[in-house]
Parts: C-alpha cells; sequence; structure tokens
C-alpha cells in the first residue's frame, strides 16, 4: 500500500506539473528549439533526404514531401533521397507514391534517389553513407524531417561521417485570421456553460502545448537513447 501511495502521489504531482505547464509558451519553446538547433543551412547542398514518417496519405508523408520539393527547387541542382523502408514487390509502395507526388511539384525523376531498408535514423544515415559510396566527407546535404525529430536526426549523420549537415525542419503554420467567435451570436445553450469564443487559449493553446509536451517527452527520451547507445 506504501509503494502504492507514492506512485500515486508521484503520478498525480507529474500530472499536475503537465497541465500546469499548458498554459504556459514552455512546450512550444522546447520543441521549437528541437527543430531549430543545429539546421542552419550554410551552402548549397549536394543532396536533400527526405527522412521518412508515415505514408501517403498522411499528415507528416504530405508535409515532408511538400517541403523536401521546396528545397528541390530552390536547389535544382541536388539529388533528392527519399529515405523510407518498402516492400520491392509493393507498387503502391510509399516511397513510390512520394516520388510521384515530387514529380507533380516539378523535381525531375532523375533527380530522385531511394534509401529503402533502414528502419531508424541511424540505419538511414548508415544505408545512405553507402549509397553515396564513401564520398561523406565532401557531401553537404540537408535532412528534411518533423521538428522534434531534426535535432536527433543532424546528431546521426553526423556521427556516421558527415561534415556538413542542415535541417529544414516541417514547420505548419497556424491561420492568420482572428478565430474567435461570440457565443451568444451563434445561439445554443448558455447555463453553466462559459463563454469560450474569444479564449484561445482555452480552445487550442492548452491542447496544443499538451500535445507538444507529449511529443518533446517522447523526443528527448529518444535522444537520451541515442546518447547512451553512442550514435550521436
Amino acid at each position: 500500500m506504501k509503494i502504492f501511495k507514492i506512485f500515486l502521489i508521484f503520478f498525480g504531482s507529474f500530472s499536475l506539473l503537465i497541465l500546469i505547464l499548458s498554459f504556459t509558451t514552455l512546450p512550444f519553446w522546447l520543441y521549437f528549439w528541437l527543430g531549430t538547433s543545429n539546421s542552419e543551412i550554410k551552402q548549397k547542398p549536394a543532396y536533400i533526404i527526405m527522412l521518412s514518417g508515415s505514408g501517403i496519405p498522411s499528415e507528416s508523408g504530405l508535409i515532408r514531401t511538400y517541403f523536401t520539393a521546396q528545397l528541390a527547387n530552390k536547389y535544382p541542382e541536388a539529388k533528392v533521397i527519399i529515405a523510407m523502408p518498402e516492400n520491392e514487390e509493393d507498387k503502391l509502395s510509399a516511397s513510390k507514391m512520394i516520388k510521384d507526388e515530387l514529380i507533380i511539384r516539378n523535381i525531375y525523376e532523375k533527380n530522385i534517389l531511394f534509401e529503402k531498408k533502414g528502419t531508424n535514423t541511424r540505419s538511414q544515415a548508415l544505408n545512405i553513407s553507402i549509397l553515396l559510396n564513401g564520398k561523406i566527407k565532401d557531401s553537404s546535404i540537408i535532412l528534411v524531417t518533423s521538428p522534434e525529430h531534426m535535432y536527433r536526426a543532424v546528431l546521426t549523420f553526423k556521427k556516421v561521417g558527415f561534415k556538413t549537415v542542415a535541417g529544414y525542419p516541417t514547420f505548419e503554420n497556424s491561420i492568420p485570421s482572428d478565430i474567435s467567435f461570440n457565443d451568444k451570436k451563434l445561439g445554443g445553450r448558455t447555463l453553466m456553460i462559459p463563454n469560450v469564443g474569444e479564449n484561445l487559449t482555452l480552445r487550442y493553446q492548452f491542447w496544443n502545448h499538451l500535445k507538444y509536451e507529449i511529443i518533446v517527452l517522447r523526443e528527448y527520451s529518444a535522444i537520451l537513447f541515442y546518447w547512451i547507445k553512442g550514435w550521436i
């Protein structure tokens, strides 16, 4: 019973802390730091590497494809490497669908390469170094991945020998318009129901920051694991 009480106290305190932090901007800035740290683009890339998220269609798959196309159009001489594990027999594999999306966005098919075997960031970095025939010291690369993954991805590629590694985090853009509303004008029940139409913190920021906290907690755990393994 004593151990159970200690667990309840710890879990309750941790949950309370999570809720309190959700009303602050700290979760966002931790998320933002992961996406922008060590990711500055200092020179033209020889390769643009899109690290796999989910398949196509999916939120992560489509947004990473969109950002990859942006970069590839900005640096048309760079080769694009799609790092996505796939079944060779699957004619509708995610990597092939990503390639089709890139072609739609004016990327030449001859500039698109594949890394099909890596199942985590470490194996993808190792496989891409082999794909480039050991020319990694002279290859400037830009990684395209989700913001929370960027810090770990850059360090992982540097660990396997890439010297010039930049990042292009796939931050989403928020709606610039005012999305508040007047509860009374929209009608409906008002008894014992708070007016939340103009409270964007309660409607969106609180929930978004809860999501950021989970994302950041998971990513820092992954960074710790990679550090212990000697992969970063």
